[in-house]
């Protein structure tokens, strides 16, 4: 085979290096991607700057990867040379554990892999992903339009379906940035009355265009009374990376409603008086495995969600890097190989 090309990260809080080298044979229960995008997010931090305790470098980074399929590993099943693919945070699982056998492949106890962190990812004109990691990518998806929908797009799509809201229920999306702006785009679309909160009013316009029917500038006054006087959330989809603004707006939650945190700010306070007069709770979600990447995809497809994004050369990794670290972006970054 031909040689690869790769911006790897040679040590953790090293800039990027383009390297040459031979592109690998996929083994057993692998595929070989052909990689035509891969989205820049914020998670590549945890590989670039060292985060994660034991990562191996040098590292390729990337965990919003569309491509082809290059070739088909040993005892793979339901994929050809030619297929659309796409991998994401997700790694891959071994099918036959407990957590695996029970539905919950995500937590594997046998294969801890994440994509762009514990085996190379997508900044790479190929990658070799474990098959249970690889989703199916609809044929007239756009490749590059499309790639955060593989993390950004999932992780708010897949929380939002597991909140337990109904159509018609109160559904707050806190913050709108890049996992914010997919969310209501989702939860207007999944049929939720949707409200979108940020600081400011700045984004305003821009959230009743995506589809918000109300917003709520949370510089104004209490946020978490203010929803109250709304009828309170059945769920809030907290976005942002601040333990403060997260603080500031459990209190918002409405009976049986539940916080999905998907922004990483660490710990913050929780009032448990305030959860347990109202049979609420704050919960983690996990972004999801191949087939909730398909179900993303495909949901997106037929309702015309679409990432706003900024596009860089493949050979721009560091620039596109530094401007999604810049926090300006607008609102995804992607890189394009072709």
């Amino acid at each position: 085979m031909p040689n690869m090309t790769a911006m790897v990260v040679p040590h953790a809080g090293g800039r990027f290096e383009r390297v040459e080298r031979p592109i690998s044979e996929p083994g057993r229960g692998e595929l070989l991607v052909e990689v035509h995008a891969c989205g820049v997010c914020h998670s590549d931090a945890l590989t670039v700057e060292g985060h994660v305790p034991g990562i191996q470098y040098p590292r390729i980074p990337g965990h919003e990867v569309i491509g082809i399929v290059a070739a088909v590993g040993d005892n793979v099943r339901g994929w050809r040379q030619g297929d659309r693919a796409g991998v994401g945070w997700f790694g891959g699982s071994c099918g036959h554990c407990t957590r695996c056998r029970r539905g919950d492949a995500f937590a594997c106890e046998t294969i801890q892999a994440v994509t762009g962190v514990t085996r190379d990812g997508g900044y790479a004109t190929h990658l070799v992903a474990d098959a249970s990691a690889v989703a199916h990518v609809p044929a007239d998806l756009n490749e590059v339009e499309s790639a955060p929908l593989l993390c950004a797009g999932l992780t708010t799509f897949n929380a939002l379906r597991n909140c337990g809201a109904s159509p018609g229920d109160l559904v707050v999306v806190h913050g709108i940035g890049g996992l914010g702006h997919l969310g209501i785009q989702f939860a207007r679309r999944l049929g939720f009355r949707t409200v979108a909160v940020n600081r400011g009013r700045d984004k305003e316009e821009l959230a009743r265009s995506l589809g918000a029917h109300d917003y709520v500038d949370s510089q104004e006054g209490d946020v978490a009374q203010t929803l109250q006087k709304m009828g309170g959330a059945r769920a809030i989809i907290a976005t942002v990376t601040s333990a403060d603004a997260m603080e500031a707006i459990v209190g918002g939650l409405g009976p049986n409603g539940v916080m999905m945190v998907i922004g990483a700010v660490g710990t913050f306070p929780v009032d448990t008086l305030g959860l347990l007069g109202k049979r609420a709770a704050v919960k983690g979600w996990y972004s999801g495995v191949a087939a909730d990447s398909e179900d993303t995809l495909a949901f997106s497809q037929l309702n015309g969600v679409g990432s706003m994004n900024e596009i860089f050369r493949f050979e721009e990794a560091q620039a596109a890097y530094d401007r999604m670290m810049s926090g300006k972006a607008r609102f995804r970054v992607v890189l394009k190989m072709r």
